[in-house]
């Protein structure tokens, strides 16, 4: 179940217009807090990033499932399970099942949610992107993020410069 201030954070970036995925990464962003404060772990970068996408489209945000051969036929099956699963009005819960997840997820390890291995993750995913959709979602993002963060971006990207010409 996703904390309160999650959900809400999440209906704010739609309130704003911004993308599915934005409002996808407050849950993923709450997993992997739940990882480094030592909640549970998860066994690879990736399966706490889909753990977190879960959680978004039960909560109702209306994340497509990945495209077929992207991913194995069982992930994609269970992404279109817990949208659907996010669209009805009563969500029940098997306490059996989530205790069975729980346990075995506190026995994973804690790194797949620390800097080095998100940075590894973050590079990873953009190779798979075309320059074309890179682009898009760079302009989509001047178009939703409003002047105060426009100009930190703006900052942020002139020490990134600054710091690789150094």
């Amino acid at each position: 179940m996703p904390e309160k201030k999650t959900s809400e954070r999440a209906q704010q970036d739609k309130r704003e217009g911004k993308a599915a995925s934005t409002q996808a990464g407050e849950f993923v962003r709450e997993e992997m807090e739940h990882i480094r404060k030592g909640k549970h772990g998860a066994r690879s970068t990736k399966q706490a990033i889909a753990i977190g996408l879960s959680k978004a489209r039960r909560a109702g945000v209306k994340l497509a499932p990945p495209k077929k051969g992207t991913v194995s036929a069982k992930t994609r099956r269970s992404a279109v399970l817990a949208e659907k699963a996010g669209q009805r009005k009563t969500k029940r819960v098997s306490p059996t099942r989530s205790r069975a997840i729980s346990g075995v997820l506190k026995r994973e390890g804690r790194a797949a949610a620390s800097k080095p291995a998100l940075a590894k993750q973050a590079r990873s995913a953009a190779r798979h992107r075309t320059a074309a959709e890179r682009s898009a979602a760079a302009k989509k993002a001047v178009r939703t993020k409003g002047p105060a963060k426009r100009s930190a971006a703006a900052h942020k990207a002139a020490r990134t410069r600054a710091r690789r010409r150094a």
